[in-house]
């Protein structure tokens, strides 16, 4: 095969567009590091001249020293302050630094003002680093985006846009590649990285049929995998949105702080007018100086720009430390939500269990052929993508031939009503054969596994029983959940009494409810909610989307779950692993006790400074330390749940 740069295919050439805004967003990013380069030779030439005004604070030029640092220093803050003014946004830490710091001026202290631009200029820049740093962390986390795919077009290779590659179209994925779409391998073996994905450490081996996800790095083999998804609704693109929403869901602490700051700060400054004014003149008759400079250190503290930095950051750290475990949380308000749980609902298939059927058993009635049961089994779940369908399909192995399917019908959580060869088929549950059959005898409970019942022109023909095995990692998942102090563990699924209660007790549950349909088990978990906690429901099929709609938190299966179930849960575990319900518990408190953290260190240290100052017992670089300093603390400790 051989390649080229530039597709033949006029549906598949690259978009000059596309490459002329990359390129202008590579721009963006050398212009951003021109910016802070430029911002450390101001800070550097600035605090040189305001050191030199100290040495020589004796001589004439010590004011002008001052003036010369203050000017270069704070420039930006005060030009910031004056844009913010004309567009009504008032009380920000660049109104606070500009009012506190011509204050300083005009009661002489020169080096005071000088010293709060540099001070505040220099943990303004550490702030941005820290906060830059945290970004690009969670960026790098999350680079999965794919440049490329290698279309086969006529026996050619062409490189073009994963945007432009059709459901049905055949890509070569090639060692070291990240994997550019869905899509099912036709053609080799390989072993892929899917950490970006899942967190899992360690390579996957892929074969023909098995299924790739876009975003993982192909590590050995040369495969040919026909896409089964277009590019907006790859696995890739959809954790990108995922991610890019989650920025848009904040949690209560967050919007609390927002509309705190929107409230203290006016307050603050009001504050800090009475304090300059009322004291003085009761005392002295008049507005002194001393009581100007007071006004002016507790106007420095008031800035509430520790809280209003570092609480979102905490919040965009756990969403970014659950993220590098493959766990997907659509927003800070779902992450805060998970410190109050108390109740975990699990739906059983695909879910606790590894969701691959495989038939056990074929039992015809008497007179009926085990080859007729099972065809007209397979026929009827030919339009089904339930694991129990495909695995009644896999054990018929021949060829289903469409042409003979007239009709289909499927009954959301009963089974299948279709035409087959000029004949009515039912497949499905027992309670579908009690409502359509007279004659039916009922299910027995002694059965044990998954039973799928099939009836021809109202005969019935018999049953299939097929079976799932739980997932390892399912074994200790009740077992962590109630270590967390978990109240209570409840399994729901539509499988026999006997199944269900064998999985239940393996498993550990505290319930297991069963012979469920998709709305008998939206019906329990409402009963169950409460609004003094919070209940959690786990599943991974189309049917399990109200469930997880409608509990206070919804985690989805990501990999192999529904993409139904991904829209309508939460939070999207991309491994398949519900023992992660537990670790984004634990991500859920570690982020809360940092924003707690946060918010009685920044209001501790403020209160303290402002009230010294009221007394005249602070100075102004304590008043700086409680602003400044206060917020770089705070936001470098919001990024240690990144870490962990």
């Amino acid at each position: 095969m051989t390649e080229k740069q530039a597709c033949s295919c006029s549906h598949c050439e690259i978009n000059f567009a596309d490459e002329l805004k990359e390129k202008e967003n590579q721009l963006v990013m050398v212009d951003d590091k021109s910016k802070i380069n430029n911002n450390i030779i101001r800070i550097a030439i600035g605090a040189f001249i305001f050191i030199i005004g100290l040495v020589f604070r004796e001589s004439n030029y010590a004011l002008g020293l001052h003036l010369v640092a203050y000017a270069i220093l704070g420039y930006d803050v005060i030009l910031t302050a004056f844009r913010n003014l004309v567009k009504g946004k008032i009380f920000d830490e660049n109104f606070l630094m500009t009012v506190a710091t011509i204050g300083a001026l005009i009661i002489g202290e020169y080096p005071e003002a000088a010293g709060v631009m540099l001070f505040y200029s220099v943990g303004e820049h550490l702030q941005e680093m820290a906060v830059s740093n945290s970004r690009k962390s969670i960026k790098a986390l999350l680079d999965i985006k794919p440049d490329y795919a290698n279309l086969e077009c006529e026996n050619l290779l062409e490189v073009v846009r994963p945007e432009t590659v059709k459901v049905g179209q055949i890509i070569v994925i090639k060692p070291g590649e990240r994997i550019p779409l869905d899509g099912i391998i036709v053609e080799g073996s390989t072993s892929v990285d899917n950490s970006a994905l899942t967190g899992e450490s360690m390579p996957r081996e892929y074969v023909q049929l098995d299924e790739l996800l876009a975003g993982g790095v192909n590590l050995t083999g040369v495969v040919r995998v026909k896409v089964t998804k277009n590019y907006g609704e790859s696995t890739a693109s959809k954790i990108l949105k995922l991610v890019e929403e989650a920025s848009h869901s904040k949690a209560k602490t967050e919007n609390f702080i927002t509309k705190f700051a929107r409230y203290y700060t006016p307050a603050v400054v009001g504050l800090a007018i009475l304090i300059a004014v009322i004291p003085s003149l009761i005392i002295h008759g008049g507005i002194t100086r001393e009581w100007i400079y007071r006004g002016l250190i507790f106007l420095v503290v008031s800035c509430p720009c520790a809280l209003v930095l570092s609480i979102p950051l905490a919040y965009f750290g756990g969403i970014g430390a659950a993220s590098r475990k493959g766990i997907l949380i659509k927003g800070g308000n779902y992450l805060e939500a998970l410190v109050d749980a108390d109740r975990v609902i699990f739906d059983k298939t695909g879910t606790l269990t590894k969701g691959k059927f495989s038939v056990t058993g074929l039992f015809p009635e008497d007179g009926i052929e085990q080859d007729d049961l099972l065809f007209y089994g397979a026929y009827g779940e030919y339009y089904s993508n339930h694991p129990i369908a495909n695995s009644v399909k896999k054990r018929f192995a021949a060829n289903i031939d469409k042409r003979l399917i007239e009709d289909h019908e499927e009954l959301s959580g009963f089974g299948i009503k279709a035409r087959i060869k000029g004949k009515e088929v039912i497949v499905g549950s027992g309670k579908l054969m009690e409502n359509q059959l007279h004659a039916f005898k009922g299910e027995s409970a002694d059965l044990e596994g998954t039973v799928v019942h099939v009836a021809v022109s109202g005969k019935y023909y018999g049953y299939i029983t097929v079976a799932d095995t739980i997932k390892e990692s399912s074994y200790h998942v009740v077992e962590n959940l109630k270590r967390l102090g978990i109240r209570e563990v409840i399994m729901l699924t539509g499988d026999n009494q006997k199944t269900a209660q064998k999985i239940g007790g393996e498993l550990g549950m505290d319930k297991t409810y069963y012979e469920l349909l998709p709305d008998a088990k939206v019906e329990i978990m409402r009963g169950l909610l409460n609004k003094n906690t919070k209940t959690i429901a786990v599943g991974d099929g189309i049917n399990d989307a109200p469930l997880l709609a409608g509990a206070d938190i919804g985690f989805a299966m990501g990999a192999l779950g529904s993409d139904a179930a991904v829209e309508a849960a939460d939070i999207v575990l991309m491994n398949d692993n519900p023992s992660q319900i537990a670790e984004s518990i634990i991500i859920a408190r570690k982020t809360r006790t940092i924003v707690w953290q946060n918010i009685g260190f920044a209001l501790g240290v403020k209160g303290i400074v402002m009230i010294l100052s009221t007394f005249g017992l602070a100075a102004m670089y304590q008043a700086i330390f409680a602003d400044v300093g206060v917020a770089l603390i705070t936001v470098i400790n919001s990024t240690r749940i990144m870490k962990g």
